[in-house]
């Protein structure tokens, strides 16, 4: 397997009310191709950070992260926009789903970003059965329930054929038998595709399908191991 991320003593503080905020604290860790990793720790322990830092919507206060090999401070924040819509797909845990776009145009729209994206209709009708969405392309998002929405946003992540895909906490607002559903879904596109999976979450039904779980608490790694 290659590497895909690493960080290396990476830390991240924010200002809050004047107050400065140690959100993580010297962050080592790496992920390889075709992971099924999950960040686990309770609500402020620096897991979603981690993720939003990871996909380069952030960037470190200190230490170095390399996301395909590169440095993520060598990358500018236009060329950054270009490999999350390229190499990274990011599954918010609030769905962020276009209202006034179908669930066809919503899993479209990043291919739409750079004209030179080749993506093709079977591509996203191949994705929309994939998710268990077939015969629900043409629906709207208030249409849907909370799992189908979910279900439209990891369709949306994978539209690119990302290298990565983040999930934040992508079960936090479903109840428990769509969330099995949810991550049964995601276990099979790491399969299919190939497709690296990093996870943030506290939810009990994802620490047991993961094949590694990095622990963390108060901005630390307190421990990091692969399970069978």
């Amino acid at each position: 397997m290659s590497e895909v991320l690493s960080f290396e003593r990476v830390e991240k503080e924010y200002e809050l009310d004047e107050v400065l905020v140690y959100a993580l604290k010297g962050i080592d860790f790496s992920i390889q191709k075709g992971e099924f990793t999950a960040i686990v720790g309770p609500s402020g322990s620096g897991k979603t950070t981690i993720l939003h830092l990871a996909a380069l919507l952030d960037r470190p206060s200190s230490g170095r992260i390399l996301l395909f090999g590169t440095d993520s401070k060598e990358i500018s924040n236009k060329e950054a926009s270009r490999i999350r819509n390229k190499k990274i797909g990011f599954v918010f845990q609030t769905f962020n789903l276009i209202p006034v776009l179908t669930v066809y145009e919503n899993i479209e729209y990043p291919a739409l970003l750079y004209p030179d994206n080749k993506v093709s209709r079977d591509r996203i009708m191949e994705l929309i059965e994939s998710v268990g969405l077939k015969g629900h392309e043409s629906k709207f998002p208030s249409q849907l329930s909370g799992g189908q929405r979910q279900r439209v946003a990891i369709a949306r992540a994978l539209v690119n054929n990302p290298e990565i895909v983040f999930a934040d906490e992508p079960t936090a607002n479903l109840d428990h038998e769509t969330g099995e559903q949810i991550i049964t879904l995601m276990e099979e596109l790491n399969k299919k595709y190939g497709t690296t999976f990093v996870f943030s979450t506290h939810d009990p039904k994802i620490m047991r399908r993961a094949k590694r779980l990095i622990r963390i608490e108060d901005g630390k790694i307190v421990g990091d191991e692969y399970v069978s």
